[in-house]
């Protein structure tokens, strides 16, 4: 299911590099778009434990493929390892998410990281993510 994963260097005044990775499940497996933007948002909360706020959700096409993307900022509290029942703590941390819809099924990108880094490579995320193509 875990199809690549990459290390995003960190910028100068963060403590950890980010991570993306690109998961593919097959047709008619992974969960809908909506449940995953939904868990991803889920995985951010506020400083004081409540929900994240301005969870911003984005819809295009590229190459003939419906595109959903995910932008949320806080506390990331997703678990560690799935069935782990250990999770993050990590404040300052940015989350960029990306459903890309085939005929095959959904192809799944979850980029997760400092906020400062995530930022500096959002642009190339976008860009990758606008390079999906079905051949």
């Amino acid at each position: 299911m875990r199809v690549a994963q990459y290390k995003l260097p960190k910028v100068e005044t963060d403590a950890e590099d980010a991570s993306l990775v690109l998961y593919y499940f097959g047709q008619g497996q992974g969960g809908s778009t909506a449940a995953n933007i939904e868990r991803w948002a889920g995985q951010m909360k506020q400083a004081d434990g409540s929900a994240a706020k301005d969870v911003k959700e984005e819809h295009f096409e590229t190459n003939g493929l419906k595109v959903t993307t995910v932008d949320v900022s806080g506390t990331y509290v997703a678990e560690t390892a799935p069935g782990s029942g250990t999770f993050h703590n990590k404040p300052g941390y940015r989350l960029r998410g990306a459903v890309v819809e085939t005929p095959n099924g959904s192809y799944f990108v979850k980029f997760v990281g400092p906020e400062k880094t995530v930022t500096q490579w959002n642009d190339s995320f976008l860009s990758y993510i606008r390079s999906f193509e079905l051949k």
